[in-house]
């Protein structure tokens, strides 16, 4: 059905509970495989935001995000992609996340705000001393690392950041230096007029402007959201996103089951969602599955990342990867390394439907990292123990 035709609709168009599932499986890259000729540039460029964070256990969430689309793509190769040739930066979205560089002009209402607000939660002794002397290092020396400007702590806890830190950091957030990689997950910083493109820099749209894109990317990247979804996926407030809605181009659904009111992407409507699943491990920062509740409404699945729960706290494990099968979720798994072995440390299975692609996302997610066998060390239903141990060394035999 025609964009235009959708616009003008005043009843909104009904979805199923299955195909609003499908619609969001396919928006992000699930189902079709729509971003695999474009790499994963393309699944940047797609998702709009791709979420870092600082645990790596098969590898980082970061690089976790293209593998679960893509395949066995090379973790060198998705490191290139991402950062050579200015080709993206790093700032505040849904999180610490890397963005598009073409987003640059999109994110000025929050370099704004941060500028307006006058500090972040540390402060300056000598604002303007400091600010200067970072950035006539960074404009004499090239892009450097905090460490390489000068240091990054006091000598005491993490959060005892040095004046330095402190001013390279209020300066990222305020526009003047951007973060064009991380190395030995270290930011490294750069001056934006030498890291951003000339078109690209300039905070000359407006707030509401800026509101436009970012929902209207939110609703592309998931195919159908509520308001609370649109303006969870870059941290938006909600009524930034009711300021905005009608013009970004979005329509009205309503979703069965859903309880509150729906806006699909046109192109997501256009035609029925189809093609072949991808049976993969998600990391938990993954943008299908990091808003916990849109995880509950559209799969059924509860999950939490149990990270920073005490251990015996703990159900699923420090960092439990659901599985994703026939565009459900059926499980997770733990999962550790030890030299050359995957430790399935954790698993839990939905029934024994989830055994045979529980044992193939294993063995792909080891070949994807360099090891060669994969250990299992508890099932949560015993009855599915010796079901996927045979799986395994089925699929094992067979590469």
């Amino acid at each position: 059905m025609p964009a235009s035709t959708l616009t003008a609709m005043t009843t909104p168009l009904s979805l199923s509970a299955a195909d609003a599932r499908r619609i969001a499986l396919r928006a992000q890259g699930f189902l079709g495989a729509p971003d695999r000729p474009g790499g994963v540039r393309g699944v940047l460029r797609h998702l709009g935001a791709v979420q870092l964070d600082t645990i790596s256990v098969l590898a980082r969430s970061h690089e976790l995000i293209p593998y679960a689309r893509l395949g066995a793509v090379g973790r060198d190769a998705v490191e290139a992609a991402y950062w050579t040739d200015n080709h993206a930066f790093e700032y505040w979205s849904h999180a610490a996340c890397i963005l598009p560089i073409e987003e640059w002009p999109h994110f000025a209402f929050r370099r704004r705000a941060r500028r307006a607000r006058g500090y972040r939660w540390h402060e300056l002794a000598d604002a303007e001393r400091s600010c200067a002397a970072v950035l006539d290092r960074l404009r004499a020396d090239g892009p450097l690392t905090s460490t390489e400007l000068g240091g990054a702590k006091n000598g005491g806890p993490w959060w005892d950041w040095s004046e330095t830190k402190i001013a390279v950091e209020w300066l990222l957030d305020t526009g003047e230096v951007v973060c064009t990689r991380r190395r030995s997950w270290k930011r490294v910083y750069d001056l934006a007029e030498r890291a951003v493109p000339g078109a690209l820099l300039h905070d000359d749209l407006d707030d509401a402007e800026c509101w436009r894109r970012l929902v209207a990317q939110a609703g592309a990247a998931m195919g159908v959201a509520t308001r609370a979804d649109l303006a969870d996926y870059h941290r938006l407030k909600g009524q930034q996103v009711d300021a905005v809605i009608a013009d970004s181009g979005l329509v009205p659904v309503q979703v069965e089951g859903w309880a509150k009111p729906a806006w699909a992407d046109p192109a997501a409507l256009a035609a029925p969602p189809r093609g072949r699943h991808r049976t993969t491990l998600l990391s938990p920062f993954d943008s299908l599955i990091w808003d916990r509740p849109r995880t509950e409404r559209v799969f059924g699945f509860t999950h939490r990342l149990e990270a920073y729960v005490p251990k015996p706290k703990r159900i699923h494990g420090y960092f439990a990867m659901p599985l994703l099968f026939g565009g459900n979720l059926i499980g997770r798994v733990d999962p550790a390394r030890d030299g050359r072995t995957l430790i399935a440390r954790q698993v839990s299975l939905d029934g024994p439907k989830a055994v045979d692609p529980m044992a193939t996302a294993l063995i792909e997610a080891a070949t994807w990292v360099g090891c060669t066998d994969v250990r299992v060390e508890r099932v949560m239903q015993d009855d599915l123990r010796d079901p996927l141990l045979g799986a395994l060394k089925r699929s094992h035999d067979l590469r």
